[in-house]
């Protein structure tokens, strides 16, 4: 492997992962690179594992190269069921602002006494004539009745999620600190140990 393409529109999730895999020796591509003008695909799965399989086997089929994708969501014990693979989908939908999802959640969340939360990160990469390979992390948290950092495009639950034993948000960690605390983080520590056993 010599390429590899990040499949994902979320500038704050290339940047994230690019922070992590940056150092490899390898090429990283992105789709806005590519110039890829194919839709997106539609993400049926009922799990994070199968949406990230959907998404690194679609694009990897159409680009030839191959593809990391990343599904996550957020878990909140007060709203069993309503979130999860949803979590864009959910409340105001992913036309909504991050201001207007952000705010439509804590005005759901206002007089519920239970924060507890966790969020959920799965990684997959596809290859060409291979099997899909799958990278999970998840942490635990509380949601926080306010924001408590700027809101970050395409992921404005990060403003409010404090994770266990963190001192601060996820939107307002560096790289390195998100890197290490972070669902996504944990996933693709796993992830890169995989691509630096491959990397040609």
């Amino acid at each position: 492997m010599k390429n590899l393409l990040l499949a994902t529109g979320n500038p704050s999730k290339t940047r994230e992962i690019s922070a992590v895999l940056g150092n490899l020796p390898l090429k990283i591509l992105t789709l806005a690179e590519l110039e890829i003008t194919a839709a997106e695909p539609a993400e049926t799965g009922e799990t994070f594992e199968e949406n990230a399989q959907i998404k690194a086997e679609y694009w990897c089929e159409i680009t030839g190269y191959p593809t990391l994708t990343d599904d996550s969501g957020i878990l909140v014990e007060a709203l069993p069921g309503e979130l999860g693979v949803k979590t864009v989908r959910w409340g105001k939908g992913s036309e909504a602002s991050d201001e207007e999802w952000l705010q439509h959640f804590l005005e759901r969340m206002e007089k519920e006494e239970n924060r507890a939360a966790k969020f959920v990160s799965v990684i997959a990469i596809a290859q060409p004539g291979k099997p899909t390979e799958f990278f999970s992390g998840e942490v635990r948290g509380e949601i926080l009745r306010e924001a408590a950092a700027p809101i970050l495009p395409k992921i404005p639950l990060s403003s409010v999620f404090l994770a266990e034993g963190a001192e601060k948000v996820f939107a307002a960690m560096s790289s390195e600190e998100k890197a290490q605390h972070s669902h996504r983080g944990k996933a693709l520590a796993e992830a890169k140990k995989f691509l630096e056993r491959i990397i040609e």
